[in-house]
């Protein structure tokens, strides 16, 4: 049986992670690999009705919702799901694994954006998904200019209630994933995602090729 692999596109707001999620899957489904994609916060029902809770807010809220606490449970607890419903079972039948966002994330919004301890969210990743990590981690980043550019042809409708926090924030993220794949390299591939589409996933193909049987 081919082996399971775990792959997390990580990267902030118009990184691109989607659409190089899709590409990856195509060019894996073409080499006869079996390929699930997903998301986070998502990927199983009860994780796709905490996400709901989580970008769109809670009528009569206010517009806060979660204080940055309960936003890292909340996330923990939708991961949960998606791992013991969905990721697992997947890598256990030798699929490959596309998830568009995962634990990094956690660590660059609600620790890097939001203040909390990385610690912290470490320890609600190892009680609810048992530690659970990827593969490899694909790290898309773009430059500030080029993300604005790409975020004002996507978010025609307005940004959810995390995408839409002010730059400050999102400047704490993006130092918050690269501080990551700094301390951590054998985990993460950091690519350049300021080109087009087929040019970011030639990079993604080439940091995944180690892993390709």
């Amino acid at each position: 049986m081919t082996q399971g692999r775990f792959i997390a596109l990580e990267g902030g707001e118009g990184a691109g992670k989607s659409t190089q999620a899709r590409l990856l899957a195509e060019a894996l489904r073409a080499r006869g690999l079996e390929v699930v994609t997903t998301r986070e916060p998502g990927g199983t029902a009860g994780a796709e009705a905490i996400r709901a809770l989580l970008l769109d807010g809670v009528e009569g809220d206010g517009g806060e919702s979660w204080n940055p606490r309960a936003e890292a449970l909340l996330f923990a607890a939708a991961r949960s799901d998606h791992v013991h419903r969905l990721i697992r079972p997947a890598l256990a039948r030798g699929a490959w694994v596309i998830c568009d966002r995962y634990l990094d994330s956690s660590r660059a919004y609600q620790g890097g954006g939001g203040g909390l301890s990385d610690a912290d969210i470490a320890t609600l990743h190892a009680i609810g998904s048992e530690g659970l990590l990827p593969d490899l981690t694909v790290l898309v980043e773009v430059t500030p200019t080029v993300a604005m550019q790409r975020l004002a042809l996507r978010d025609t409708q307005g940004s959810d209630r995390i995408g839409g926090r002010d730059a400050a924030y999102h400047e704490r993220v993006a130092s918050a994933f690269a501080s990551f794949a700094t301390t951590e390299p054998a985990r993460f591939a950091r690519i350049d995602g300021d080109g087009s589409p087929l040019d970011t996933h030639a990079l993604v193909l080439s940091a995944l090729a180690p892993l390709l049987p």
